[in-house]
């Protein structure tokens, strides 16, 4: 089928020669909806956008390296996706990983607001919880914010509970779609199990399951030995994600996939649901429905957390100079 005619768009993945950046580029470059790929890392870009280069798709690739040529990557972009930072190593929490990222992700938020305010920013920078008000905070400072425009991608999330359901339903995973909200981390994600369509689950089928969707990423560390975290499965719900709001940037109605966007839902700044996707962005915050028990009980114990780790991420960017 012919692309031609096809409205594209210039995408940037920033942090692109990483563990996650590589694949979630490559997966990019496929994507008809892309017509430029802006890859940017501080190290070894031009080789990611040599290589990826030559895979036979009309994205024109081009590669940035260094904080110098940040704004050459992100001038004239339509979306931003922002996998910079360090991975986690077996022991580590996503708290661990702060005071490096947290420093990462508002250099990049810098950037973007004096190189491509108007963009869509896509953050999957850990520890999201943190890392997403850090980057609304930066864009504050620089009269830019726009809260319709700033998303964490909890994409992963929704991948895994799709994932390990159909296994455990014996249903088909193509037409999964359990709906996961809260954060992105640990006793944060709370998938919900009693909302899916025809679902028979036994009380250990639920804690089972919610405790395998909440602590994927670690299964994946402890698997890997050292040798890295959760990359190929987060790329390719980076992509997901990021062709979901390309179609909706793009006109296509009715577009709703989980994030974690600014809202009301609850007292937390930011929190993660089901959100109807649109040319500008978020188009509407769509509340998540009824909760069983409890789901009802994780997300009360959540709250507090999600406050506090949406706190420490404002205070990072106030207290810096």
């Amino acid at each position: 089928m012919s692309t031609l005619g096809t409205r594209g768009y210039k995408v940037a993945v920033l942090g692109a020669s990483g563990g996650i950046g590589q694949p979630l580029a490559l997966l990019l470059k496929l994507d008809p909806k892309v017509t430029e790929l802006s890859l940017f890392d501080v190290v070894r870009t031009p080789g990611v956008a040599a290589d990826i280069s030559h895979c036979c798709t009309p994205a024109k690739v081009t590669g940035h390296v260094g904080m110098e040529q940040i704004g050459n990557a992100l001038t004239g972009c339509k979306v931003v996706v922002i996998p910079a930072g360090v991975p986690r190593k077996p022991g580590m929490t996503r708290d661990d990983l702060f005071n490096t990222n947290a420093s990462i992700v508002m250099g990049i938020a810098e950037a973007c607001a004096k190189s491509c305010p108007d963009a869509m920013f896509l953050v999957i920078s850990n520890p999201v919880n943190s890392t997403v008000p850090i980057f609304a905070e930066t864009l504050k400072k620089h009269g830019v914010y726009n809260p319709k425009k700033l998303f964490g991608v909890t994409t992963l999330d929704v991948v895994r509970a799709n994932t390990f359901v159909a296994e455990n339903q014996k249903t088909d995973v193509l037409a999964a779609n359990v709906k996961v909200i809260g954060g992105h981390a640990g006793t944060t994600i709370l998938p919900l199990l009693s909302q899916v369509p025809g679902g028979k689950f036994s009380e250990a089928d639920i804690a089972a399951l919610t405790h395998r969707i909440q602590f994927g990423g670690d299964e994946v560390v402890q698997a890997k030995d050292g040798a890295g975290s959760a990359t190929l499965s987060m790329a390719y719900a980076g992509q997901k994600f990021a062709s979901r709001l390309l179609s909706a940037i793009a006109g296509e109605k009715n577009v709703v996939e989980c994030s974690f966007v600014e809202n009301t839902l609850t007292p937390a700044p930011f929190f993660s649901t089901p959100v109807r996707l649109g040319p500008n962005g978020v188009e509407e915050v769509l509340h998540y429905g009824n909760l069983s028990a409890a789901e009802q009980k994780t997300l009360d114990a959540m709250i507090p957390d999600l406050v506090n780790q949406a706190k420490k991420g404002v205070e990072f960017v106030k207290a810096a100079k």
